[in-house]
């Protein structure tokens, strides 16, 4: 069973469970990013993501247990998993450090 990651709990390296902690937390495990990356522009089934990013089964169920249950995520039955409106709303928050990295490894070429 997923323990839910919820404001007023603690979360690695914080005890104080606020909020932007949490979201660090959440973000930080292995593999989290890949996932809201790859559910961008579509929805996907289980075996399309963990071939996407290559991680075990046992993983990526963990890994998309969590964003169920911190509401980044849902499972429609007919398409797949996909981002939900405030998965959406992050995603679009890492869009400008996608820019950014482009430019930063244009540099590092260069």
């Amino acid at each position: 069973m997923v323990k839910p990651i919820l404001p007023g709990r603690p979360a690695r390296g914080s005890k104080s469970g606020r909020p932007i902690m949490l979201l660090l937390d959440l973000l930080g495990r292995r593999w989290v990013l890949r996932l809201i990356w790859e559910l961008r522009e579509e929805p996907k089934r289980f075996r399309e993501l963990q071939v996407a990013i290559g991680a075990s089964p046992t993983i990526v169920n963990e890994r998309l247990a969590e964003l169920r249950a911190t509401k980044l995520v849902e499972l429609d039955d007919a398409s797949g998993y996909r981002l939900t409106t405030l998965g959406k709303e992050l995603l679009h928050l890492f869009l400008p450090l996608n820019v950014w990295s482009e430019k930063w490894a244009n540099r590092l070429s260069a």
